[in-house]
């Protein structure tokens, strides 16, 4: 019996100093859930920016861009073939960069790389798109054997030239709004900094 009492009493003295070096040790057990590292964690699909006028508009754009390309490449035979060749360029262009950028926005890929501005991004594609959506029509409407894949690719090739007209007037207007956010984040920033230093230079008078 007292063998069985005197383990006994080893056991609790062994719990006990195991829970004081437990409790005084620096490393502690954790419940917190690690988490996987996952690439594509926070992937998803945008559903408010698809509704949204961009997105509405990047839509667009990508569709009618598609149609102009495909419209242009139906054609056969052209002499001369300058605009041919300079509609199919800047379709094919637009479509591409216009369309990453969709997926880009769609996906909430941006926010994975912050270090970009975006809006401006967004505003640069938009303005040259334009323009050169609006300089190659010009070109193929003055420049055509009136056959009906010509004719169609100069009608698209002005809608799509005004969706980005569009698309370029919104982006400027929301590039400035972001600037003069920014600047007065900064200026309020600053006067703050300033208010600081000066209660700090009243309170010790000695720096003065």
């Amino acid at each position: 019996m007292r063998t069985t009492e005197e383990a006994e009493g080893f056991d609790g003295e062994a719990s006990n100093t195991s829970m004081i070096s437990g409790a005084s040790s620096p490393y502690q057990p954790t419940t917190e859930p690690v988490h996987s590292r996952n690439v594509l964690g926070g992937i998803r699909c945008d559903v408010e920016y698809l509704k949204s006028y961009f997105g509405i508009l990047k839509v667009v754009e990508v569709v009618l861009s598609l149609i102009g390309f495909i419209c242009i490449e139906t054609i056969m035979m052209c002499s001369p073939c300058g605009g041919v060749y300079f509609f199919e360029f800047v379709s094919c262009s637009a479509f591409v960069v216009t369309g990453v950028l969709l997926l880009i926005f769609s996906l909430n890929l941006h926010t994975k790389m912050p270090h970009i501005n975006w809006s401006l991004t967004d505003l640069v594609n938009t303005a040259i798109s334009a323009f050169f959506f609006f300089l190659s029509s010009l070109v193929l409407a003055c420049i055509n054997h009136n056959t009906g894949a010509e004719i169609a690719a100069v009608i698209f090739g002005f809608l799509v030239t005004g969706v980005y007209g569009l698309n370029t007037f919104l982006a400027v207007r929301r590039w400035r709004l972001g600037n003069g956010c920014q600047g007065v984040a900064q200026t309020s920033e600053y006067m703050r900094a300033r208010t600081a230093s000066r209660g700090e230079m009243e309170a010790r008078p000695e720096l003065a």
